[in-house]
């Protein structure tokens, strides 16, 4: 059975840093890219960021080029996001998700659902 349990969020100053985690279990995870999504209230889930099944590869949401991180250890089965220059517009819950890559472009896997993610408020 899979299992993403994302962990980390909290609230934080504008220009302050949080470090997100996402433990997985239930598949091989290094066969997988995996993918950090947010969604703001009243909005669509977006594609932040994801990382290759090695982590040599990764693609970043234009907003966050430069101020957020990925990472994975797959020897702990575990991806990581540093964030870094937060601001009030990061405001979301995030979720860790499996995907594939298809075309250059990275997606969610059709039959995966969102977890509970981790929410990450950014305010004075």
């Amino acid at each position: 059975q899979v299992q993403i349990v994302e962990s980390g969020g909290g609230l934080v100053q504008p220009g302050g840093s949080l470090r997100l985690s996402c433990a997985a279990s239930g598949f091989t995870f290094s066969n997988y890219p995996m993918s950090w999504y947010r969604q703001a209230p009243g909005k669509e889930h977006e594609l932040v960021v994801s990382i290759g099944k090695r982590g040599g590869t990764t693609n970043y949401e234009d907003s966050v080029k430069g101020r957020f991180t990925i990472s994975r250890d797959n020897t702990k089965n575990t991806v990581y996001l540093q964030m870094n220059s937060l601001k009030p517009e990061d405001t979301a819950v995030y979720y860790c998700m499996r995907t594939y890559l298809y075309d250059g472009y990275y997606y969610k896997l059709p039959g995966d659902y969102w977890g509970q993610g981790t929410q990450v408020t950014v305010s004075s």
